[in-house]
């Protein structure tokens, strides 16, 4: 721009004036913007083809070889959209085409006040000296404050500007239903959604921010290259140096705050924004998730609704899910403004989550369970598990003939020959407690041993040093009792990582949760697959499972650490809550110490029954009873008192007796001994109209069928 500056001669005499070339502070700011401007290639290249169309000559019919007419971008808040239409504009004026911008904050939502701008932006584009003549850009930003007058702009005001015009309309919302109904715009519309910025382009711009290279992994990770996060993170660093780099955004509430006014809508009511929180806090969302946390009743239809049409909401197979920021943004949020309602609503998700996955069959159980998981995502000691873990889950398979020597030869590279070996025993003797972990092209990218201990023969045990000290171990601490099982987790690489963090570790995590949920009968459950303790103390802790130091074992020149927990002594359920109260970061109670007088023999375990029967009118007495401190009574407590628990057993039991009527008079008998008893059983045989021996042989029998179904439901639970 030119700039007039008058000085005299350096005799005083006539003054000289000269005309200086400077560049205005605009000019100054959009090149700033441009150099700072990465990725987007595709969509500039999109533009640029299209203008080039426009300049050139059409073909015979005086149609234009580029087909569409309307390029509609739309995308969340700070996404980088503005930027886009910067460079848009810059990419068209090179080419010497008109470009009439308009930003829709600056005008009132009115087709008269439309009009306006656009002639007041041509004028101002003549008055600038352009050339007039070539065809015209209009680019039309922040679109989604002129949604009331879409259906007019689509109707109208674009299909009466020239026929050699490009609109760009850029907003929060993906064009209207209206757009895409007509056949007439399916060759004319172009949509396009702007993503966050890819990992190599979030580096390229750190480094053109001067950012040092070993702060961009973290920075990455916590903007999920959302730009404007980014910006905002090259701020702090550059005002607050390595200290910027926090933990998690929890650290800068008021980067949170910003970054919300800037990307979320404000919710039209409270329940409104509290569905939206329990969309960031879910894995997927979907109407029955909403009604069942919120009580929503009708209302999670038109929650659901509202949701899906928010400009950073995607759909899946599973249901909706927001945009990673997002997500996290919210979670922060909450968490830091509201921990009552952050605990309150986790706890309400994760209780209709379980139930989804206890109630889901075979095939949706896994997808279930890694919807349980990713609640776990933030609890630090999971959390570096997640920056690699997609919840592929569809990558968790059998193993495959083919699989052995890829599974072999990580195994070598990673855990040496002799554990290879033994990985090459059991893939023989027990293939079906294998799964593989396959990579994008179906390879093998890790795999997982899971094994049977008490399906072993004492030849199996023996051959391997890990196996048999962990079946020593539990024969010490409390034997499995009849059709009771011992697991053991004793195998596990991935092909990159070996046995740290990785997409295989989390894979993994799934199938064992998947596993757990629909067990029955379990005892023991060894983890011997590490070792290193002090990585995996934190998360071991974090599953309830104790250091079994005496089970430790070494393979070739390897030590390896073992972890146990025996599943009578706290069970699924227990299990479950102790696991939720770590995600919430509340203080839990140590893992379960190993007594095994808290696990009963089946006589032991006939003599309580025996016991609670004739004490169950004698509170006392039954508060005493060992059947209090089974699996079977936990169960069944749920956190009531547990003696209450046992008499309602009792109860249960004795009345499958009357299941079938030729076994109703065993009922009849418990039910005048024990249930509702006589004075006397000589008074309760005499009111049953039997002989005393006749009594006695139907007591003694009725017991023993109380005592098996019992025994049953202690050894492999409710579902039996």
């Amino acid at each position: 721009m030119p700039v007039t500056h008058t000085r005299r001669s350096p005799g005083g005499g006539q003054a000289v004036v000269m005309m200086v070339e400077r560049e205005s502070l605009g000019e100054h700011l959009r090149r700033a913007r441009l150099r700072r401007f990465v990725g987007r290639s595709g969509e500039v290249e999109l533009l640029r083809h299209a203008v080039h169309s426009l300049t050139t000559e059409g073909s015979a019919d005086g149609g234009i070889p580029e087909p569409f007419r309307v390029l509609f971008l739309h995308g969340p808040g700070g996404v980088g959209k503005s930027s886009l239409l910067d460079l848009f504009a810059d990419a068209a004026e090179s080419e010497a085409v008109r470009v009439v911008r308009i930003d829709a904050r600056l005008i009132t939502p009115t087709r008269a006040a439309v009009l306006g701008a656009l002639d007041n932006r041509l004028e101002d584009r003549l008055d600038d000296g352009l050339d007039v003549h070539g065809p015209p850009v209009l680019l039309v930003d922040t679109f989604e404050l002129l949604e009331p007058l879409e259906d007019w702009v689509r109707a109208e005001l674009v299909p009466s500007l020239p026929g050699d015009t490009l609109v760009v309309l850029a907003g929060r919302r993906p064009p209207g239903a209206r757009w895409l109904a007509d056949p007439a715009w399916r060759d004319l519309l172009r949509v396009v959604c702007l993503r966050n910025l890819t990992p190599d382009d979030t580096r390229s711009y750190l480094a053109i921010e001067g950012i040092e290279p070993h702060l961009h992994e973290r920075l990455q990770l916590l903007s999920h290259g959302h730009p404007l996060t980014l910006s905002l993170l090259v701020d702090a660093v550059r005002r607050r140096g390595d200290r910027a780099v926090f933990a998690s955004l929890l650290d800068v509430p008021d980067l949170v705050g910003t970054l919300l006014t800037n990307i979320v809508d404000a919710a039209p009511s409270p329940l409104h924004r509290s569905a939206l929180e329990a969309a960031a806090y879910a894995r997927f969302t979907t109407e029955e998730l909403l009604r069942a946390v919120f009580d929503a009743g009708d209302a999670a239809g038109e929650l659901f609704a509202w949701l899906r049409g928010l400009p950073f909401v995607e759909e899946g197979p599973y249901g909706l899910y927001p945009h990673d920021l997002v997500r996290d943004l919210l979670d922060v949020d909450l968490r830091w403004r509201d921990r009552h309602s952050y605990t309150q609503l986790h706890r309400r998700i994760r209780n209709e989550v379980i139930a989804q996955a206890e109630h889901a069959g075979e095939a949706d159980r896994r997808q279930r369970v890694a919807d349980l998981m990713f609640l776990a995502r933030t609890h630090p000691p999971m959390a570096r598990y997640f920056e690699r873990f997609d919840m592929g889950v569809d990558r968790i398979d059998n193993v495959q003939p083919a699989d052995r020597e890829p599974i072999l030869e990580m195994t070598r590279r990673h855990q040496g020959p002799e554990q290879a070996e033994l990985v090459d025993f059991w893939l023989g003797r027990q293939p079906a407690g294998f799964r593989v972990f396959r990579g994008p092209e179906r390879e093998v990218a890790g795999y997982a041993g899971r094994l049977a201990l008490h399906e072993a023969t004492a030849a199996d045990l023996d051959h391997d040093p890990g196996t048999r000290a962990m079946w020593a171990y539990a024969q010490r601490h409390g034997p499995p009792r009849p059709g009771e099982q011992v697991l053991a987790s004793r195998f596990f690489v991935d092909a990159e990582y070996g046995h740290g963090p990785s997409a295989s570790l989390g894979l993994m995590t799934v199938w064992f949760v998947e596993d757990l949920v629909g067990q029955h009968g379990w005892a023991w459950d060894f983890i011997g697959t590490y070792e290193d303790e002090q990585p995996w103390a934190p998360v071991m802790d974090y599953i309830d499972f104790g250091r079994a130091r005496e089970a430790d074992f070494e393979i070739g020149r390897r030590r390896y650490v073992v972890f146990a927990h025996d599943w009578r002594r706290a069970g699924l359920r227990e299990w479950l809550d102790r696991t939720a109260e770590g995600e919430l970061g509340l203080p839990t109670a140590p893992p379960h110490p190993h007594s095994p007088e808290l696990v009963l023999s089946q006589p032991e375990f006939a003599t309580a029954v025996r016991a609670a029967l004739r004490d169950l009118h004698t509170p006392a007495a039954l508060r005493r009873n060992p059947l209090l401190r089974s699996r079977l009574v936990r169960d069944q407590a749920g956190g009531r008192e547990p003696a209450a628990a046992l008499e309602q057993l009792i109860t249960e039991a004795a009345a499958t007796l009357s299941a079938d009527p030729r076994e109703q008079g065993l009922f009849d008998v418990v039910n005048r001994t024990f249930l509702r008893p006589a004075p006397t059983q000589e008074q309760a045989a005499e009111m049953l109209h039997l002989s005393f021996s006749t009594y006695r042989r139907h007591r003694d029998r009725a017991v023993g069928r109380i005592v098996e179904w019992l025994w049953r439901r202690e050894l492999h639970g409710a579902e039996t």
